[in-house]
């Protein structure tokens, strides 16, 4: 029973972890609080509501560290996701 137990935690966390590393990118200017913590790496569900509360106030972000104008959200944050995060046809162009 001891060795059935340790099987079923390995394979749930062997699941988590591939489904975790394998989400894709994200739009930060269009998606909700839940598919924003769900994807990047260091923002849990308080700081992807404050990501959505400054897109509402202050409207898209053009540049991904524009992120960093979010309370929470910092150089590193903003590093450790450059790829996960997308900004659809709101991205400046250089």
């Amino acid at each position: 029973m001891k060795r059935l137990t340790s099987l079923i935690v390995l394979f749930s966390l062997l699941f988590t972890a591939t489904g975790a590393w394998s989400a894709g990118p994200v739009n930060v200017n269009e998606a909700d609080a839940q598919s924003l913590s769900r994807t990047l790496t260091g923002v849990g569900l308080t700081r992807a509501e404050a990501i959505v509360a400054h897109r509402e106030q202050h409207g898209p972000f053009t540049s991904v560290h524009q992120l960093m104008q979010v309370p929470g959200i910092g150089p590193r944050t903003v590093e450790q996701n450059l790829d996960r995060i997308e900004l659809g046809s709101h991205a400046q162009q250089d």
